[in-house]
């Protein structure tokens, strides 16, 4: 998918967040890489081949009283 110089990470490499934003709508919470991989918000990933990471922040921490 990527055709520009230097050419952005593979959705398999571990970098692959710091491929380039194709598709951004931040009103939904994704972004499309150029890589195919769809990154949410919440830091969840859906790669391009079905197989998704899960997010790797918390969101249910309760706020502190």
């Amino acid at each position: 998918m990527c055709r520009h110089q230097p050419t952005c990470p593979s959705f398999t490499a571990l970098d692959r967040e710091a491929a380039r934003v194709v598709a951004s709508h931040p009103e939904q919470g994704w972004s499309l890489l150029c890589n195919g991989v769809v990154v949410f918000d919440d830091t969840g990933e859906l790669l391009p081949n079905g197989g998704v990471i899960a997010p790797r922040r918390p969101t249910d921490v309760r706020a502190a009283a």
